[in-house]
């Protein structure tokens, strides 16, 4: 009788041993994020230039801007991540502190303004979900982004789905995106007496200053009916191991956009109309008037090839055609390079030029005769170098502490831009990457 005890619980332990096993073989599985990941990404960005669009194509271009952004990461389970993006910027503006140029002393499209609209603060929250299949062969993902700044806010959602296959050495995926905006128009400040309801030329800010040139000013202006931009996107890429050291990706993107496509504040000077100034401050034939909607596509590829455990080639090209007139061309190449376990150095270079839109026109060019126009040199024709220069540092055992989180890794990069305009802009950015212990 003993002998049987003892050979059921035997049995019994062996039988809830193996099922147990079966269990565990059946529910194991990598999870997708192990733990919580916190990124703190900052920059310092500056530009210079000669042809401000908030003064019709003339003027300073300068702008200084600083950014902040954490971004956090939490696994929910084995397949669902959780992220929240979290970011503020705030800039001061020589060009856009001249929407209104005649707050404090001399106006002069080549010197600050004093005025509110010389400094911003933008800020950003988004919330993202992705969910992994127990394979790990599908995964689908969902955001929510709410975005704002003193003249304009934005709501925005999405998601995307990505299928590989081939034994992972193929993926597959579609994005969509959706962003509802809103302008809260702020118009430069000697066109706001001719809007619905001004006085004109009996506005003080003609009565305490004095008009030179055409003393008969008589602007062409009314006010922006719509208020709204809505922006919908669709994405479509493919990614291929082509072999061990080679890997390459295409991606195809549409883009419509609809409502108030033009800036309210950019001036634009007509050639067939007089002159008039205040002090040295060309005052506006009219604000940028574009059509409300624009179609943008936009096709390219990457082609990674790893040489050996020093050095990799990343190479990328892009197409972009929109109905607007534009079209641009844009490829890089960067070479990470792996000078010691933990160092990577990144050089890299960036070539863009782009077609003039149809409605661009430089100072003065433009007529008052045509239905749409810009003096923005975003939308000229233009050439552009960009180079830059990178170092990361890596820990995977993230040995560094903060409280509970371990540094993980550093990335410093800097780039330089230049145009064929006079514009030119750098920016310095630093990014920390903490792993909960």
């Amino acid at each position: 009788m003993k002998k049987l005890i003892i050979l059921f619980c035997v049995f019994a332990f062996a039988k809830g041993y193996a099922q147990t096993g079966q269990d565990d073989t059946k529910v194991y599985k990598k999870r997708v994020l192990e733990t919580t990941e916190v990124d703190f990404l900052t920059s310092y960005y500056s530009q210079d230039g000669d042809n401000a669009a908030v003064s019709g194509g003339i003027g300073t271009e300068e702008l200084t801007d600083v950014t902040g952004t954490f971004v956090v990461s939490i696994p929910l389970n084995d397949d669902d991540v959780l992220t929240i993006d979290a970011g503020i910027s705030a800039y001061t503006s020589a060009s856009s502190s001249n929407i209104d140029p005649f707050d404090d002393g001399p106006a002069d499209p080549f010197q600050a303004s004093s005025g509110a609209s010389s400094s911003d603060t933008w800020a950003n929250l988004t919330g993202s979900y992705s969910h992994s299949s127990d394979d790990r062969n599908d995964i689908w993902s969902a955001k929510l982004a709410i975005s704002s700044e003193y003249d304009y806010f934005s709501v925005g959602f999405g998601g995307t789905y990505s299928k590989l296959f081939n034994e992972k050495n193929t993926e597959v995926s579609v994005s969509g995106n959706v962003y509802l905006d809103t302008w809260n128009p702020i118009y430069p400040t000697e066109l706001r007496p001719f809007g619905a309801g001004g006085n004109g030329l009996n506005d003080r800010v003609f009565t305490q200053n004095t008009i030179s040139g055409n003393t008969n000013y008589n602007p062409r202006f009314g006010e922006f009916d719509s208020k709204g931009r809505n922006s919908y996107s669709l994405g479509f890429g493919f990614s291929q191991i082509l072999h061990k050291n080679l890997q390459g990706s295409l991606a195809l993107d549409f883009v419509q956009q609809d409502g108030l496509l033009s800036t309210p504040f950019q001036r634009v000077y007509f050639g067939d109309v007089a002159d008039s100034f205040i002090d040295n401050f060309q005052l506006a034939d009219a604000v940028e008037r574009l059509p409300d909607s624009r179609f943008k596509v936009a096709a390219g590829g990457r082609l990674n090839w790893y040489i050996n455990e020093i050095l990799t080639v990343r190479t990328f090209y892009r197409y972009y055609y929109d109905d607007w007139g534009i079209n641009s061309h844009t490829a890089s190449i960067e070479l990470p390079i792996k000078i010691t376990d933990k160092f990577t150095l990144y050089p890299s270079y960036r070539y863009y030029n782009q077609t003039a839109a149809d409605y661009f026109n430089p100072y003065e060019e433009a007529l008052s005769t045509d239905e749409f126009y810009t003096s923005d040199y975003d939308l000229s024709e233009y050439s552009a170098n960009q180079y830059g220069f990178g170092v990361s540092y890596t820990d995977i055992f993230a040995k560094a502490h903060i409280w509970k989180y371990g540094l993980k890794s550093i990335d410093l990069k800097f780039y330089q831009y230049d145009r064929d305009t006079t514009f030119s802009s750098s920016i310095i950015s630093a990014g920390f990457k903490f792993v909960l212990d």
